[in-house]
């Protein structure tokens, strides 16, 4: 690593009406590191991304030297691409209805008649790139076919693209921008994004990306400038720094861990799943106790992460679930159908499946109560502004503002508000796939407080999910599967980070070897 400032961001002030989402931010990103950009949900990472991608136009006196060479404000996407900077935004940027290769070729579509294009030959292409990086992506399928891990690899390799097609005049160096580009991946996917990393600045080129994951800023970054409110509270060497210094620094004072206090007392079923089928996997039965939070993990492909699914309806399934008494089959149920028994979903695809960024707070937060809203002549809108201002002050949604788009917030308070909007119905059954998926330290910890006060309640809760820390902290009892099927049950002081990696991996490689 150099010395040498290859982008320097200078007095970045960037204002939304009243609100400052940057006040003043000054950093410089050297040739051949990675740069890490750290802080809590709306601290101003996201808006630095987009000051630096051409998406906002900074305050007057704010500055952005690249290559030595001052810019001119607001940056020019395409000038920015050019000159190497390649991008990996926070919602990977990829239209659904097209293929990979489609999206793969996007910028060229618009500078070239596609009539004219070989498809043939650019699938061809494009499946020698995936497999450089030992990735096995059909470049014919839609985005919408793939899983949110192939979803995430194919922008992040579409970035590697560019960058090595840019400018050759600027070294060949290039600067690869990545906006939160691993909640979707497993444990194992995110080593391999880390390898591509390191390659990539072993030739000179530098890496910024934004994270909340402490551990991953400490793995793959050698310097992190940390933000809070808005302004850069330090830059911290990450390869020297303690985990617990770099999570104050973040917080600006100690946050401690939430600590579930697991009942071990007997528990009634208070959800009896029956004959369900996951995957291509045996039928098996389930049950979920009143005020109880059940997760269910395994290895990717194992089938657990398309439980919440067919319980809601949301894809199709066999078996039966009962819950309050009432029996539904499950090839027969629907999401409206799940509503109305006391089932709510909250998916891991926060605004393209979980709510509705181009939609306000207030009309996100009461969408599923619409009808305590309704007057003679349509919809009460203040009293709905009301409602969506107390569950924000409630749930620490930030800034409190009710008639933001949902869109238009960090990850983190995107969750808050998608769970406040659940929450409020006090459902029966809660089911969550990822709940905290780049959300930070301190909102995370609000969120599992959140929860265990739903569970309190009388809410039963299902997590799907591949963050053992997160399972470690809410959980009362944690499944893991293989094959389609639950083949191992950990509950009480059973419930560990390592025991559930270790039950994953050894549920993985024991039912690979039965198989063989």
């Amino acid at each position: 690593m150099s010395d040498h400032a290859v982008l320097q961001m200078n007095n970045i002030r960037m204002r939304f009406g009243s609100h400052y989402a940057l006040k003043g931010v000054t950093l410089s990103v050297r040739r051949g590191e990675v740069f890490g950009l750290l802080g809590q949900n709306g601290s101003g990472k996201s808006t630095m991304i987009k000051v630096l991608a051409g998406f906002y136009q900074p305050e007057e006196g704010s500055e952005v030297i690249l290559w030595g060479q001052k810019m001119p404000l607001p940056l020019n996407q395409m000038d920015i691409k050019t000159r190497g900077v390649a991008f990996v935004h926070q919602h990977l940027g990829l239209v659904p209805s097209l293929t990979v290769v489609e999206n793969m070729r996007v910028t060229a579509l618009g500078q070239k008649n596609p009539w004219l294009v070989s498809w043939k030959k650019e699938a061809k292409r494009i499946s020698r790139l995936f497999a450089e990086f030992d990735l096995e992506i059909d470049p014919l399928s839609t985005i919408a076919e793939l899983a949110p891990v192939e979803r995430a690899f194919v922008a992040i390799v579409r970035a590697f693209e560019d960058l090595r097609a840019s400018n050759a005049g600027y070294g060949g160096e290039g600067i690869l921008v990545l906006d939160e580009p691993t909640p979707f991946l497993p444990a194992d996917d995110v080593k391999r994004l880390f390898s591509l990393i390191r390659s990539i600045v072993k030739t000179g080129a530098s890496v910024v990306i934004v994270t909340h994951d402490i551990d991953e800023v400490r793995d793959i970054t050698d310097r992190v400038a940390v933000l809070r409110d808005g302004e850069l509270v330090d830059i911290i060497d990450t390869k020297t720094a303690e985990r617990q210094a770099i999570l104050d620094t973040i917080v600006g004072s100690r946050i401690d861990a939430f600590v579930k206090d697991r009942n071990a007392d007997a528990r009634v079923a208070a959800i009896a799943v029956r004959g369900v089928r996951v995957e291509t996997g045996p039928a098996f039965d389930l049950d979920i106790a009143e005020g109880e939070t059940l997760g269910v993990t395994g290895l990717i492909g194992s089938g657990f992460a398309a439980l919440p699914y067919i319980l809601y309806g949301a894809r199709k399934g066999a078996g039966r679930i009962t819950l309050g008494g009432l029996t539904v089959d499950l090839e027969k149920i629907t999401p409206a159908r799940a509503q109305m028994m006391g089932i709510a979903f909250l998916p891991g695809d926060r605004l393209g499946a979980a709510g509705f960024g181009s939609l306000s707070v207030t009309d996100n937060i009461t969408l599923p109560v619409l009808g305590e809203h309704l007057i003679a002549f349509g919809l009460d809108r203040s009293s709905m502004t009301r409602k969506a201002a107390r569950l924000s002050e409630i749930y620490d949604v930030r800034p409190p503002r009710p008639e933001m788009m949902l869109g238009s917030l960090s990850g983190g308070n995107q969750q808050k508000v998608l769970l406040a909007k659940w929450l409020q119905m006090k459902p029966k059954l809660l089911m969550l796939d990822e709940p905290t998926q780049g959300v930070d330290f301190g909102a995370r910890q609000q969120i599992f407080k959140a929860l265990d006060r739903a569970t309190a309640e009388g809410t039963s809760i299902l997590c799907a999910s591949t963050d053992n820390e997160q399972l470690e902290q809410i959980c009362d009892r944690i499944i893991i599967f293989s094959k389609g099927r639950p083949v191992i049950e950990l509950k009480g002081d059973e419930i560990t980070r390592k025991a559930i990696t270790e039950a994953c991996f050894y549920s993985g490689s024991h039912h690979a070897e039965a198989a063989e």
